[in-house]
């Protein structure tokens, strides 16, 4: 859901194959250039994203002192998954991937983020087992499911996934969006090369069952407001996924730290990168695991 401005690795920021005990996942890496390293942060895309989302947040974060660790999760852009069987993709599987990847990453603990469908797989991962993690930031995502509204497109797309090609898919979307400019569910407005690769390079069978989890998720607030873990609720001022007060209110029921990022709306990642990674490296600064000694990648 979120469209990085590019696709190129900032200086310091460099390509890596995250190995794990689930299998090779693409990943981004950025590490402090000087100084102690703070902290591990590892990044969750949402719903047809990719590492690339978190793209501008690994200068200001590495600058700060946190080694940070963005992923395509199984199916999605470059990392390898089953195109036509949906099994993979459940959200049991999907969280213990996120464990395998938090363990590949350790021996310390690490700072979990999860953006949109992200945050609903950390949660998740979280919830299967929290010891391996120092914090949980839920961004621009909610309680439950996305809004009716947003259940609509993801049905639409689901149908359209079932009977056409990825690219046929994507001129379909494209001339939906030239008719109503809101944001979608793809965002990938334009014949940009790069957004083109990426969503020709997902699992069908990934959107579909991830798009599935996005309409039905049922509200498991309680069950994280029960786990002895810093949580922060982060958003932009304006969310079409989950509006601003619901977010707020998970918040409350979470007893969570929360941050709005004025003039951003579901990608502050992308919309207010520099205000986000202030906000982040301020969370995880009152949450300190300080990583010296863990090897780097």
């Amino acid at each position: 859901m979120s469209r990085p401005h590019t696709f190129t690795p900032p200086p310091g920021t460099r390509a890596h194959v995250l190995r794990t005990a689930r299998g090779d996942f693409a990943a981004l890496v950025g590490e402090p250039a000087s100084g102690p390293v703070r902290g591990t942060a590892l990044l969750v895309p949402g719903f047809t994203g990719s590492k690339e989302d978190f793209i501008a947040l690994h200068v200001p974060l590495t600058a700060a002192g946190y080694r940070t660790v963005s992923v395509d999760g199984r199916g999605q852009y470059q990392t390898a998954g089953p195109r036509d069987d949906e099994r993979p993709y459940a959200q049991p599987e999907l969280a213990r991937d996120v464990l395998a990847q938090a363990a590949a990453l350790g021996p310390a603990k690490i700072h979990l983020l999860g953006h949109s469908l992200g945050g609903l797989i950390a949660r998740a991962a979280v919830l299967a087992d929290p010891a391996p993690f120092a914090s949980l930031t839920l961004m621009a995502s909610g309680p439950a499911a996305v809004t009716p509204a947003q259940q609509q497109r993801v049905e639409l797309l689901q149908a359209a996934l079932a009977t056409l090609d990825l690219a046929q898919v994507l001129e379909a979307v494209q001339a939906m969006e030239a008719a109503d400019p809101a944001d979608d569910v793809i965002e990938a407005r334009g014949d940009e090369a790069e957004l083109r690769e990426r969503w020709l390079s997902n699992s069908p069978a990934q959107l579909i069952a991830t798009g599935r989890q996005l309409r039905s998720e049922p509200d498991r607030v309680d069950e994280l407001a029960a786990l002895a873990l810093p949580v922060h609720v982060l958003s932009g001022e304006r969310d079409e996924a989950w509006p601003v007060p619901l977010l707020d209110e998970m918040a409350r029921r979470l007893k969570a730290e929360r941050t709005v990022i004025t003039g951003a709306e579901h990608s502050p990642n992308t919309d207010r990168p520099d205000e986000t990674a202030a906000a982040l490296s301020a969370f995880w600064d009152r949450h300190p695991v300080w990583a010296d000694g863990v090897p780097h990648l």
